[in-house]
């Protein structure tokens, strides 16, 4: 494990601020936001685990987040899992090099939310309830539909989950991490289940589907990075479209990267934030929540190509940058999102069985 910046404890002059940061479940709990910035800018460092700079934009979001307030960022283990990041809160508890907060895929989230600390962010009322914990333990963020990214020069268009069966793709098919531990990787089995007459409430058909890949000689057992990609080393991607999208973009010219949502196999999903309740910057973790739930936070993400969970209420209000909006990847078919029971019972099937089914 790559170990995070270690920093001081607080001094005996900001002990007190650190304690009322970290029981405070909102910024009104600390006199506004005003004062919160106040809190983190003394803090003056944020540890951020697990997010690549071209994973939907956050390497612009952290820059941004780091000129506006003058807080250093500290980012480990950018290509790490959901998983990873809650065994690093665990393994450096107590110490000032743990995370402070969290980026998760839902069902790694709703499996650890004893490791959370309840926040609301002002923004609050205008994230769907459907996308929050009541108390704010954790909140979706930013989110798109599972797609499959391809070299359009080394294989031919995909128009189905099944077409992946066929000879032309011969040890050509990846998949996004593991599916115990990464979010992007669950939902790709999630997604193939539905495009094999399978449901959200049954995803054995898209284990099995990715057992038939592996016999088959399709399945590239190669976790994907643009690196693989460019060169032509996983040519087909089981990803999030505004992942698949933006390597398109930084491959133009080098790369014919197409991404394609399959019609019966639309799957929608948010990520989760959640702040560390161990966080040792607890100010600056809360601060940084603001941020990204802020109508500049929500739009660069959506200058990554991914959906914001505030789009609906900001479009009302006019904050939305509807040109990045509608240039969003075209999806027919009727979406499938998966409940917090569906998550649950897809995650404890795929550890029963995939690494019977793939290994």
């Amino acid at each position: 494990m790559v170990g995070l910046s270690a920093c001081s404890p607080p001094s005996s002059n900001n002990e007190a601020t650190a304690s009322d940061a970290a029981k405070a479940a909102s910024a009104a709990d600390l006199g506004g936001i005003d004062k919160l910035v106040e809190a983190a800018k003394k803090e003056g460092t944020l540890n951020v685990i697990a997010l690549p700079p071209d994973w939907a934009n956050y390497g612009e979001i952290i820059k941004a987040f780091s000129d506006k307030y003058g807080i250093k960022v500290n980012s480990a283990q950018p290509d790490a899992s959901s998983q990873d990041e809650i065994n690093a809160a665990k393994q450096l508890k107590g110490q000032g090099g743990a995370p402070d907060v969290f980026d998760l895929g839902s069902s790694v989230a709703l499996a650890n939310t004893a490791t959370f600390a309840p926040y609301k962010v002002t923004t609050w009322d205008d994230i769907p309830a459907a996308l929050k914990e009541a108390s704010g333990t954790w909140v979706n963020d930013y989110g798109g539909y599972m797609s499959i990214g391809y070299d359009a020069a080394k294989v031919p268009a995909p128009t189905s989950v099944a077409d992946l069966l066929r000879p032309e793709y011969k040890g050509k098919v990846a998949l996004n991490g593991d599916p115990t531990q990464a979010g992007a990787a669950f939902n790709g089995v999630v997604a193939t289940a539905l495009g094999n007459g399978g449901s959200a409430d049954d995803i054995s058909k898209g284990v099995d589907f990715f057992g038939q890949l592996k016999k088959s000689g399709n399945f590239l057992p190669v976790d994907p990075t643009p690196a693989t990609i460019e060169s032509g080393q996983a040519p087909v991607v089981f990803d999030w479209d505004y992942l698949n999208v933006a390597q398109g973009a930084k491959l133009k010219g080098k790369v014919d990267w197409k991404t394609v949502v399959p019609a019966n196999a639309v799957l929608g999903s948010y990520y989760v934030q959640a702040i560390n309740v161990d966080a040792p910057h607890p100010a600056a973790a809360r601060l940084w929540q603001e941020f990204l739930y802020s109508d500049e936070g929500q739009n660069l993400w959506l200058k990554g190509g991914a959906r914001p969970v505030r789009a609906d209420a900001m479009k009302t209000a006019g904050t939305l940058d509807t040109a990045l909006f509608d240039a969003l990847p075209a999806v027919s078919g009727t979406p499938v999102f998966l409940t917090e029971a569906q998550t649950k019972a897809a995650n404890d099937y795929l550890a029963a069985n995939w690494a019977k089914a793939v290994g």
